[in-house]
């Protein structure tokens, strides 16, 4: 049997959509994450209504006044639902008539739920990647924290996770900071992009009424409007930007799980997980898994997901608006709630995890990471490098022979290669020289590292005065 007519939209109907049809359009169920920022559209739509003379000053107030109170019951939990009108939109604005009469049933004009909606989403994305954007920093706070920490505490660094060169443990932190840190620009950069309002648009061509757009754009916080009537009503870049912003936020993310629960794993021995962060076996009891870091290396699967969804739902799209964009909440919303949380959970987690500093310096003694600081020890000595490169990896082989390490060689063998090896070569061989020799900007070297940290510290405090104001 078909469900009752929408009384939205439904003048040209003698009946609804079927009931299958009804829960299959249904967006209510997910998009009331959206009431506060349509609540807060709606007021100002408002305001302007009656600047504008389009609505009297008495009804732009009780509409005001009665949103406030829809407000109130959502927040308070005594809201009723209804599904037969579909969404968040219609639910505010007709329990907004029931409450102030036929004032409400004005608030609707001069904009169609095609601009409603876009400039709805448009806020709640820009609110979510500005909580993103305190999560990051928090988690960059954490990394700079814990790398001040770890300043003299050196270990393997790897390329094709292969022994390479020895590292400052504070620099491989502060690596983390960086990537992050882009991140949060990233997200100043959409910003800029996904504050800019379409109220003004109505259905796709604009309105006859004497609207001032850009007033409502004042009052929600956004710089502008935009410029083109379609495309302000079947735009959906902004979500797509925020997604991909998402992604690769994960992908950073994931990258850190990775080495945690690599490093966690005996065979490095590098970290001990907090309890909080990690799990047991139901059969092994000797087992301590990293099971916060893989999940979360996983979800980063969802984001790429929703992302890539919302790619494909945009790719086919005629002008301008078309119902297959109410897919692109579902996803967002996903998104927001997977990196709000993993943001928040690394940084708790970086917080409490315990750093094996000896058995990452004991790691150093393996895989020959002084080959590097031996070849340019001979090119000091006026060897070219190319030459140098192949007596270093003869150097090698001998040391692999006999199962020692290239300090290990003697003065004669390692002479035997190149009579240009003095004894001063056993103080470059150290790991913990390799470390302080590398003073090149961005390098591993102390000096290097206290810049960086100091450059970073500097970031944090400018964006803490900004959040503050």
């Amino acid at each position: 049997m078909p469900a009752h007519t929408n009384s939205t939209w439904g003048g040209r109907f003698s009946a609804g959509p079927a009931e299958a049809v009804a829960a299959y359009t249904d967006s209510q169920h997910y998009d009331r994450a959206l009431w506060e920022q349509d609540i807060r559209a709606s007021k100002a739509h408002a305001r302007m209504l009656g600047r504008q003379g389009v609505l009297t000053a008495d009804e732009a107030a009780r509409i005001i006044e009665g949103l406030d109170a829809v407000g109130e019951e959502i927040r308070a939990g005594t809201f009723t639902w209804q599904p037969a009108l579909e969404d968040v939109h219609m639910n505010i604005e007709a329990r907004l008539t029931e409450l102030i009469g036929d004032a409400g049933k004005k608030l609707h004009t001069g904009r169609s739920r095609n601009d409603q909606v876009a400039l709805t989403f448009r806020l709640f994305v820009a609110d979510a990647l500005e909580g993103w954007r305190k999560g990051l920093v928090a988690l960059c706070e954490a990394l700079v924290r814990r790398a001040a920490e770890h300043r003299q505490d050196i270990l393997p660094g790897y390329t094709h996770l292969q022994p390479a060169q020895p590292v400052s443990l504070a620099q491989h932190l502060l690596a983390y900071a960086w990537m992050f840190r882009r991140d949060a620009g990233r997200l100043g950069d959409t910003l800029k992009r996904v504050r800019v309002s379409p109220l003004g648009a109505a259905a796709l061509a604009g309105t006859t009424y004497p609207l001032d757009p850009q007033a409502v754009a004042d009052e929600v916080g956004f710089a502008g409007i935009l410029a083109n009537s379609m495309d302000a009503v079947s735009d959906r870049d902004f979500v797509l930007e925020a997604l991909f912003d998402a992604a690769t936020i994960m992908m950073h993310l994931s990258r850190l799980c990775e080495e945690i629960v690599l490093w966690a794993n005996p065979a490095f021995g590098f970290v001990r997980l907090p309890d909080a962060f990690s799990t047991g076996s139901s059969i092994m009891p000797q087992k301590k898994n990293p099971d916060v870091a893989e999940l979360m290396r996983g979800k980063t699967g969802r984001v790429y997901g929703a992302l890539m969804g919302l790619l494909t739902v945009m790719k086919g799209l005629p002008l301008a608006y078309n119902r297959d964009m109410q897919e692109d909440k579902e996803g967002f919303l996903d998104a927001n709630a997977t990196v709000s949380a993993s943001l928040s959970i690394m940084a708790a987690m970086l917080g409490e995890l315990v750093f094996r500093t000896e058995r990452m310096r004991e790691a150093c003694t393996a895989g020959f990471l002084n080959a590097t600081e031996l070849a340019d020890y001979l090119v000091a000595q006026g060897v070219p490098f190319r030459e140098a490169h192949h007596v270093t990896g003869q150097a090698v082989a001998a040391a692999e022979r006999e199962n020692k390490g290239l300090e290990d060689l003697t003065l004669p063998e390692l002479q035997a290669l190149s009579p240009r090896i003095g004894d001063d070569v056993y103080r470059v061989l150290q790991c913990a020289a390799a470390v302080e020799r590398r003073e090149t900007p961005g390098g591993t070297g102390p000096r290097s590292v206290g810049r960086q940290l100091e450059a970073l510290r500097r970031w944090l405090e400018t964006v803490s005065i900004q959040a503050d104001t």
